[in-house]
């Protein structure tokens, strides 16, 4: 299936759920209403058509707008066609629904993205941080971060 027709599946399927399209670019990507993440995800997992049934990454961004986003590699091993799908969310109401019910490897990618820009996945079943310690001040791949010069009165290298 090319992009275009994946685009056009899940047009037709989600209507305004899909924000904006690129089918041209070099990975072709969706943009996607936040709230509808899981449902259009699901979708795409197991749809006998589509069959994304391998997400490769799921990464946090700060767009340093203002917004943050959250972009999804997924590809089809049984098809062999792949599709980029991007959510983009307020930086002060950082809320996206999880897809670990979908792919089980979003699992810790999301807790990466929760650990490293603050990104909360509503609905993940262990939302712990995973690379910095619990107590650990602020997110720290958001533009705006402020590396802490102590932690537990230890000088943070920098």
């Amino acid at each position: 299936m090319t992009a275009q027709e994946i685009i056009d599946s899940l047009t037709a399927r989600f209507g305004d759920a899909i924000v904006e399209s690129k089918p041209d670019a070099m990975q072709p990507w969706i943009r996607i209403a936040p709230d509808r993440i899981q449902e259009v995800g699901r979708f795409l997992h197991d749809d006998l058509a589509l069959r994304m049934d391998y997400l490769s990454s799921l990464s946090g961004m700060d767009y340093n707008n203002g917004q943050l986003g959250v972009v999804y590699h997924l590809q089809s091993l049984v098809h062999k066609h792949r599709i980029v799908l991007k959510v983009s969310v307020p930086k002060e109401q950082a809320h996206v629904p999880t897809v670990s019910g979908v792919w089980g490897t979003a699992n810790w990618h999301e807790r990466e993205a929760f650990d490293l820009f603050g990104i909360v996945f509503d609905g993940h079943p262990d939302p712990r941080r995973i690379l910095l310690p619990d107590d650990w001040e602020g997110h720290p791949l958001r533009k705006d971060y402020q590396v802490q010069e102590f932690y537990h009165g230890m000088k943070v290298p920098y």
